[in-house]
């Protein structure tokens, strides 16, 4: 598996609620940022706009301590798994050696043809291959 992605964020006003917390929505919006920052480290785009699709099919996290306003925090980003069809990620949180998160994201390889339905398929053998070297 490729070497696992970090990047390093501040919290912006707008991710957080009334309390001055990141609201538990942006955490999904920093996995899927570091997501991206995965696929473009081994010349990849999850966006490519060749018929593929990856839409999520599960998505969880876990919260262990809050982020505020102006914060500097690590997202980090790993493959667990690569299947003929799916990838699962783990994602960790931190804000030094705190732990703040720890989630996980489950996606699927679609044919994305206009006027079909989606239909899973095998994750090209190109994708799989730059994604399990490290």
């Amino acid at each position: 598996m490729p070497t696992e992605v970090r990047l390093t964020r501040r919290v912006q006003f707008h991710e957080t609620d009334a309390a001055g917390i990141v609201h538990f929505s942006c955490f999904f919006r920093y996995m899927e940022e570091a997501e991206h920052a995965l696929w473009r480290s081994v010349g990849l785009s999850i966006a490519p706009g060749n018929g593929i699709g990856w839409p999520r099919v599960a998505a969880a996290f876990e919260y262990h301590s809050p982020l505020r306003f102006e914060e500097e925090f690590d997202v980090i980003i790993r493959i667990d798994a690569i299947t003929s069809r799916t990838i699962r990620y783990t994602c960790t949180i931190t804000r030094g050696e705190t732990s703040i998160a720890t989630g996980t994201l489950k996606i699927v390889c679609v044919s994305k043809r206009d006027g079909e339905p989606f239909r899973a398929m095998e994750i090209p053998a190109d994708i799989t291959s730059r994604l399990s070297s490290s």
